[in-house]
């Protein structure tokens, strides 16, 4: 599977969430944590 595009849409108060497909894959917001790149990559994978 390759990616067909990105965006990176700013935004404050120390939100950095990561969509695909507009499935929410991970919130910063919500866990506290930045995402670890391989997770990241597998929760896409698993979205096929």
């Amino acid at each position: 599977m390759q990616l067909g595009s990105m965006k990176l849409v700013p935004s404050s108060g120390g939100a950095f969430e990561v969509k695909a497909n507009g499935k929410l894959i991970h919130s910063k917001l919500e866990t506290g944590q930045f995402p670890d790149p391989d997770s990241i990559v597998r929760a896409v994978r698993q979205l096929r």
